[in-house]
């Protein structure tokens, strides 16, 4: 394969580049470069700077808002973007819930919920891990009872990640529990200022609050909310989750962490010499950097395949396991880079504006939160374990 960009992929790598370079925020990428937490209205800045050129959507067909960009040309978007600090598109209503209902609803959906989900008007969350049922999906209890032309939905959801800035919410559940676990499972949109709806943060180690519990008491949803089929939910999240774990992989973004590792080993000193300069610790990087160079050509195959037509497979589950476990080995090699002032970590400083100064160098405060944070990257969008059950399955046969 060849990994060389083509002379129409230089001149596109290039145009991505001056444009995220003269149209990215200063504010926000300096918080990107620092590690520094980004609050909503920065997602949504940057968000709508891409909605207004067009490119909010590579992803989509061209007649809901999409691109039209080749498989390839999304790969060097994304990196890109990357480089060129840009924060992360919030994947749950561009890459996740608006597939869904592109290959999946119906004409009014499309309409209603697509153009607010491009303008980043609507800020979408994810319903399906539930207290006992997150590994194990397909044995979610959170339930919709059909009542007129309402479903009254009844449950929990947890680790619902950005829900206490949500406008809607879309939900796995359970609608029959007649047959087999997966068959009684519906695809419902719902609007999070519904009565009924609660949302309760839960702290994590990083000192955030980007996860939470959602507890939906008697909630009423319109039947028009339901996707597709009911009973058909498990075929919709299945296509979803494809799509998310390859994702999840975030090849450009180690990229990007990859570069700040080395800056911060070479601006390290041990005896005086730079930590990059000693033996073993430049062996740790190599090691990440060729399993991060693999996983790259890994997803390069994937694209040629998403250019010949076919959609992601349980290939997927290749890049989820290896990427997150690239990403928690770049924030291992951070964390063991800046030694000492990683231990007594100052959460406030890892906060625009903040009071606490980090503990040595400027770039100490981010390393410890997100080495902290990034622990539930092996377990999101289906554990690593779940994802090697799958390949044994669907790729080795077994």
């Amino acid at each position: 394969m060849d990994i060389n960009d083509s002379v129409e992929g230089a001149k596109f790598r290039t145009e991505v580049r001056e444009f995220v370079a003269a149209n990215l925020p200063a504010d926000i990428k300096r918080k990107v470069d620092g590690g520094l937490r980004l609050e909503k209205d920065d997602y949504v800045r940057w968000q709508r700077v891409l909605f207004d050129k067009g490119w909010i959507a590579p992803g989509w067909p061209t007649e809901f808002g999409g691109t039209g960009w080749e498989p390839l040309q999304r790969h060097i978007f994304e990196e890109e973007c990357a480089l060129g600090s840009a924060p992360a598109v919030i994947s749950f209503g561009v890459n996740m819930v608006a597939p869904v209902i592109i290959e999946f609803g119906n004409d009014a959906q499309k309409e209603k919920y697509l153009p607010r989900i491009l303008s980043s008007e609507d800020w979408w969350c994810q319903g399906y891990s539930e207290p006992g049922s997150g590994s194990d999906l397909a044995s979610l209890q959170c339930k919709a009872v059909r009542d007129g032309d309402d479903y009254i939905v009844t449950g929990q959801k947890t680790w619902t990640t950005l829900a206490q800035y949500a406008d809607m919410i879309f939900c796995l559940v359970r609608t029959d529990n007649s047959g087999k676990k997966q068959q009684g499972i519906s695809f419902l949109l719902i609007d999070m200022k519904s009565p009924g709806i609660t949302v309760r943060p839960i702290r994590t180690f990083d000192g955030s609050a980007e996860i939470n519990e959602v507890h939906l008491e008697d909630v009423r949803v319109p039947v028009e909310n339901l996707v597709g089929e009911e009973h058909m939910g498990w075929t919709y999240a299945k296509f979803l989750l494809g799509h998310e774990r390859v994702g999840i992989a975030q090849v450009a973004r180690s990229k990007k962490q990859m570069q700040r590792l080395k800056m911060i080993a070479n601006t390290e000193l041990v005896d005086g010499e730079p930590l990059l300069s000693q033996p073993e610790f430049a062996a740790k990087i190599a090691d990440v950097e060729i399993g991060l160079i693999a996983l790259e050509m890994t997803e390069l195959r994937i694209l040629s395949d998403e250019s010949a037509g076919k959609a992601p497979g349980p290939e997927s589950s290749i890049l989820k396991i290896r990427g997150t476990e690239i990403q928690q080995g770049i924030t291992e090699l951070l964390i063991e880079a800046i030694g000492y002032d990683a231990h007594p970590w100052v959460p406030a400083a890892a906060i625009d504006g903040r009071n606490e100064p980090p503990i040595g160098s400027d770039y100490a405060a981010s390393i410890a939160p997100h080495y902290f944070n990034w622990r539930k990257a092996s377990i999101y969008g289906g554990s690593n374990e779940i994802q090697k059950n799958i390949i044994a399955k669907m790729v080795l046969g077994l």
